[in-house]
């Protein structure tokens, strides 16, 4: 009797899934041995009106206990409110990862910043927790203008401002209490579910962060993995930023060019944190300034998972995308992704941005599309606006400008790349009109 080697395939559900990102899950190696089933897609986890973290726990923990054939991991890519819940999705499927303790750790902003005094105190801001809510708001706070304020969980920026003086710090409080609720109830749900010490209990997520001003300096990403105690830097990448404020993302660029033995500290100063934490068995990525004239390092804040924004620029760079972390941690391996084996030397996702609200004109259409990727094989972009749309109706925006177009792009250098960008952001018709009193 001839046996037949039947392979089975391994169950892997992702926690917001979209079209885009399952694409690039297929791609990685070895794909065929896998079956992606989305828990909950990108559009019912972060464009409804309240993040739906209740229903996310309550139905989310009885399909994977209900589902036939075993669930093998439970990913994510997405930030809040998915990076926060997989611990608790994980242990619903009796699936190994970080505590939901040592998530909060590095998600509540306040809480996160207090443990990093503890073994870093020269490389953070100082820093306050504020009631928004307060008669006075900041409550006998020294810090003195100016200083970002934001809340202690949010998504991409949003209800962040910069202080600089009492003017702008009522501003800022007006718009914070308008739209804190979106993220502190939800956020509110996952605090519950854990211990929190008392300090921590009492700055919930109607609270917010007072930090110095830290943002002087070139600021990247260092994206790792903890495993098993072991705390592993794998690429470090350049956020470019613009705007007003200078804290809208212009672009992405990766590899970073930071000098080495910058990236090397940063790469040390993840260690110690990570590991006194107690983040363990998953991936994360740390943000930082660099300070050229001082030559200082400041750590801006700590995710509990990979960029999905990256994932190309690993994949033009090293030739594969990142997710190959997130897959291999999930499983319960140790990651194995390559290294500067893909077919650029650097590449970077471009972020086109429109200041102040206004009401969308023109866009390109799909020939015009057809023709720059016919110039450019490799570029792929993504066009977030439509005719008739007002900016301001666009969700999960920072609190200065407006994302109307994403596009990667990968090139032999960096000067190549810049040149590749503005003949291609030349050739991308996107046309706005005011808004008028009416509208």
């Amino acid at each position: 009797m001839a046996f037949v080697n039947v392979t089975i395939a391994l169950n892997i559900f992702v926690v917001g899934l979209d079209d885009l990102h399952l694409a690039q899950l297929k791609a990685l190696p070895g794909a065929d041995a896998y079956r992606f089933h989305a828990l909950f897609t990108y559009w019912e986890l972060k464009q409804a009106h309240q993040f739906p973290v209740q229903q996310l726990l309550d139905e989310g923990c009885a399909r994977l206990k209900s589902f036939p054939d075993g669930v093998d991991a439970v990913i994510g890519y997405l930030d809040f409110p998915v990076s926060t819940v997989l611990p608790l999705l994980r242990e619903a499927a009796g699936l190994p990862g970080p505590s939901i303790e040592s998530v909060l750790k590095c998600e509540h902003k306040y809480w996160s910043r207090r443990l990093q005094r503890e073994v870093i105190p020269d490389q953070i801001p100082d820093f306050a927790a504020i009631d928004p809510f307060a008669d006075d708001s900041l409550g006998g706070v020294a810090l003195p203008f100016p200083f970002w304020l934001k809340p202690v969980k949010a998504v991409l920026s949003q209800l962040g401002f910069l202080v600089t003086d009492r003017a702008s710090l009522d501003h800022a409080i007006r718009m914070i209490r308008a739209g804190i609720a979106r993220f502190a109830v939800p956020f509110n749900l996952i605090l519950e579910r854990t211990e929190l010490p008392p300090e921590i209990r009492a700055v919930d997520g109607f609270h917010c962060i007072a930090e110095s001003i830290i943002s002087q300096g070139r600021q990247c990403t260092v994206e790792g993995y903890a495993w098993k105690g072991e705390v592993v830097c794998y690429g470090v990448v350049d956020s470019l930023r613009e705007g007003p404020q200078g804290s809208s993302f212009s672009r992405y660029q990766y590899p970073s060019t930071l000098p080495e033995p910058v990236t090397e500290r940063m790469a040390e100063l993840c260690r110690r944190v990570i590991r006194h934490i107690g983040y363990d068995n998953a991936p994360f990525n740390i943000e930082f300034y660099w300070e050229e004239d001082s030559d200082r390092i400041w750590l801006l804040e700590i995710n509990t998972r990979i960029s999905k924004s990256h994932a190309p620029l690993f994949q033009m760079v090293d030739g594969c995308y990142h997710h190959q972390v997130n897959l291999d941690l999930g499983l319960g391996r140790r990651p194995d992704i390559p290294h500067r084996q893909g077919r650029y030397g650097c590449a970077a996702r471009f972020m086109l941005r429109h200041y102040g609200d206004a009401r969308v004109t023109r866009v390109p259409s799909e020939a015009e599309l057809d023709a720059l990727r016919a110039q450019e094989p490799d570029a792929s972009f993504e066009i977030l606006v439509e005719p008739g749309m007002r900016l301001s109706s666009l969700k999960n925006q920072d609190s200065y400008s407006y994302e109307v177009a994403v596009l990667f792009l990968g090139g032999e250098d960096e000067q190549d790349l810049e040149a590749k960008y503005q003949q291609l952001r030349e050739r991308l018709p996107l046309e706005y009109e005011p808004i008028g009193d009416s509208d």
